[in-house]
């Protein structure tokens, strides 16, 4: 998939915004205030960091070893959370699976109020 479907099917998702918090990469996709995606767009190293449940992030990184790996960046308490997928030849629908996956992980972990402000908006 090419950065700019990526790119545009992030920002199809209810309130989300595109962000630059940590310089120019990654570029982040944020809900609320906070990060479900974040890629790193530089074509020799092209791939996603995404929110994720434990268990299902387990299940990507045992469908698709040393293709979907805990999140390289993060300490490791928060690595189980967040899954880096190496974009070269990873499956489309996969890839739109895992995005809706972090977004609803995200939204999921706000307040029933909070959820239905941002729904409802």
């Amino acid at each position: 998939m090419k950065l700019k479907d990526i790119k545009s099917y992030c920002l199809s998702k209810h309130k989300t915004y595109e962000t630059y918090p940590f310089g120019e990469i990654p570029i982040c996709y944020k809900v609320n205030n906070r990060i479900f995606a974040q890629i790193y767009p530089k074509a020799e190293d092209f791939k996603i960091t995404l929110k994720c449940t434990d268990d299902v992030g387990d299940f990507y990184r045992r469908m698709y070893p040393g293709v979907v790996v805990r999140g390289y960046h993060c300490p490791s308490i928060q690595q189980p959370y967040w899954n880096t997928v190496y974009l070269t030849d990873f499956p489309d629908d996969e890839l739109l699976n895992m995005i809706d996956h972090a977004y609803d992980t995200v939204i999921k972990s706000f307040s029933k109020k909070v959820q239905k402000e941002i729904m409802e908006e």
